[in-house]
């Protein structure tokens, strides 16, 4: 259709929208079934593989073999979960496309940890993300850094698991705990058995599913309306297609600088210091391998985001033409993308399978990470320290028999999962109330050489404390509102008239009609500036504190730990800025006492690797210093 044509067009009525759940045929539960199939296949060769000659090293870290591609689309599935499949384009289809404007925040959120956050922990030797922070505080520091991170994951493992079993339920009948256990079920067999390579590779399967499952409902459903062009041009008429929103102000829900800026502490709570990622990171054969798979995630993300946007759009511009069925109207936003598909779908046998396996790849690949990572931190940071002469076997059959706990622990958490409301929000929040303290935390170590373990303790606390004292009021206050409208940026001009909005139980953020103030103003916080708020916390409690308590005075500092970000800066600035900073520059080599180079004897740099590498770091932490100096080295 061409620009000039007229995109409005006559309502039609589709034809039996009311039977929508029982579009679900044999060959479409026949795809679904090859889905947990072949899963279940590729993660039990995995395990069968070798059988008897698994190591420890080998069930969780995949004996650090794994090349640059399976894991960057491991890391790209890990949180690509069923949440982001249905919750995305649904928010595109009700309030616009600014939720696109995310995807501006991946290319620093991907960029920091391939060049500060992988480094230092690859260099390290770690298997678990929070032996850093033993290394870097102590082994108090360490715990509390575990336990909060166990929190964190299983009450999401039970968002990722409850949301995919609830659509497969709405749309067609299918029992919602059935299908709930037979994902638990197959997810935790080849977990258990197979360990990282085995989710590694399941995952990269996974993540083709999904790919061809999105891929099929903006090819029909475009060819459906006329065509991406005229998708276009609908949505465009109605406003749905958002421009920049500068507004600066926090408490508005979507804003550029929300996306694009608060999206960032986010994506480092997700891809720079959660355990899910940094174990396959630490899963690679060498660190150029897992920095190049944090590069190639980025094109993928942003791949997956327009893909997102545009079901978003095709959903938007299909029920511009055809009426809703009453279901469709009264269901749940997390629920409208699997009726569009299948209103869709439903005279193609097969395709609405297809979109479910890839609803359930998505669930799988996240839940198969969390089990993974949580048996991996359970093992190594509560369980190895005090029982330090372990048996390989024994370790093996414990690894394995906490993933399978984990597994029952999320079953429930899916249950308590039932009583939320929208499943984005939902997800979303936990990881900014909960990953943006373990940010700060890692931030705090990592680049203030003064941060000591007091600091870090209390700040975690404090940052903690003040996560949940938003969020969960943010809850209460929305659940306490008797009047809801759409968010400040948002328009209830992009719903059909007949579409009814949750309103009570939902999770996604709404504001009344006047304007709130106290601390109704505070809870109103955009959920994207949790992650920002909440490490920051962290950060400037954990500093007072540190520099209250004498700092690292009388203790001993790795200088491995420390990314000594402001000289690394600085850095970068005219010789004659530098030597106004009084920057010592030297001329000779400079001793290290660092574990960044295993091939070191004494503290000297013993061959051209060393050398070539403190070159181009271009500085080096003397720690000899109580203060911590940092010097500027040529070699």
């Amino acid at each position: 259709m061409s620009m000039g044509e007229s995109t409005s067009a006559p309502i039609h009525t589709t034809p039996d929208t009311n039977n929508v759940v029982s579009t679900f045929s044999v060959v479409d539960y026949v795809v679904f079934g090859l889905l947990l199939l072949l899963s279940l296949v590729i993660g039990l060769y995995h395990a069968c593989r070798g059988w008897g000659r698994h190591t420890i090293g080998e069930l969780l870290l995949a004996d650090r073999k794994m090349g640059c591609l399976p894991v960057a689309l491991s890391l790209l599935a890990t949180f690509q979960s069923a949440v982001a499949i249905l919750g995305a384009p649904a928010e595109i289809y009700r309030y616009g496309t600014q939720y696109w404007f995310l995807g501006c925040s991946y290319f620093l959120g991907l960029l920091i940890p391939a060049h500060i956050f992988i480094p230092v922990f690859y260099r390290l030797h770690l298997t678990s993300a929070y032996e850093y922070l033993e290394l870097r505080f102590n082994k108090a520091v360490r715990i509390l850094g575990t336990v909060t991170f166990i929190f964190q994951m299983v009450i999401y493992m039970g968002v990722a698991l409850y949301a995919p079993s609830l659509a497969l339920n709405a749309v067609t009948g299918f029992d919602l705990w059935l299908s709930v256990l037979a994902l638990g079920i197959v997810c935790n067999i080849y977990t258990a058995l197979g360990g990282l390579k085995a989710v590694i590779w399941t995952d990269v399967f996974q993540t083709l599913v999904m790919f061809l499952g999105q891929l099929v409902v903006i090819i029909v459903g475009s060819a459906r309306v006329g065509g991406l062009r005229h998708v276009w041009n609908v949505t465009s008429q109605h406003g749905l297609i958002s421009g920049i929103e500068l507004d600066p102000d926090p408490f508005v829900r979507h804003t550029f600088w929300t996306l694009a800026f608060g999206g960032v502490f986010m994506m480092l709570s997700l891809y720079g210091v959660n355990q899910a990622q940094v174990q396959r990171y630490l899963s690679s054969h060498s660190e150029k391998a897992a920095v190049l798979s944090c590069y190639a995630v980025f094109p993928c993300q942003q791949v997956t985001l327009c893909m997102s946007c545009l079901i978003g759009l095709v959903m938007f511009a299909y029920y511009k033409e055809y009426t809703m069925s009453p279901q469709q109207e009264q269901a749940a936003p997390d629920q409208l993308v699997l009726y569009f598909v299948m209103d869709l779908l439903k005279d193609m046998p097969g395709l609405p399978g297809l979109f479910v396996a890839c609803l359930f790849s998505g669930s799988l690949s996240t839940i198969s990470s969390a089990f993974n990572s949580l048996a991996t931190v359970t093992m190594e940071d509560l369980i190895q320290p005090w029982f330090p002469e372990l048996t390989e076997t024994r370790a093996i059959m414990l690894s394995r028999s906490l993933a399978f706990a984990y597994g029952l622990i999320c079953l429930g958490m899916a249950y308590i999962s039932s009583l939320l409301g929208s499943v984005l929000q939902a997800a979303l929040s936990i990881f900014g109330m909960v990953g943006g303290p373990l940010l700060g935390l890692f931030c705090l170590g990592m680049f203030f050489p003064c941060a000591n373990p007091p600091g870090a303790i209390i700040g975690l606390l404090t940052g903690l404390t003040m996560a949940f004292w938003i969020g969960i009021g943010a809850v209460v206050s929305r659940l306490n509102s008797a009047v809801t409208s759409p968010p400040i940026n948002g328009s209830s001009s992009f719903l059909p008239s007949n579409m009814t909005i949750a309103t009570v139980t939902t999770l996604m953020p709404s504001t009344t009609l006047s304007k709130p103030t106290g601390l109704q103003r505070l809870y109103s916080l955009s959920y994207l500036w949790y992650s920002a708020h909440n490490s920051t916390t962290v950060i400037v409690v954990g500093l007072i504190v540190s520099l209250l308590t004498g700092g690292m005075r009388g203790r001993t500092l790795n200088p491995d730990t420390i990314y000594p970000v402001l000289p690394k800066l600085l850095s970068l600035l005219p010789l004659s800025c530098q030597k106004r900073l009084r920057w010592r520059s030297h001329r000779q080599d400079v001793p290290v006492v660092s574990n960044l180079f295993p091939e070191k004897m004494n503290g000297v740099l013993q061959d051209s690797r060393d050398k070539e590498r403190v070159a181009e770091d271009g500085l080096v932490l003397q720690p000899c210093s109580p203060t911590c100096v940092v010097q500027e080295t040529s070699l």
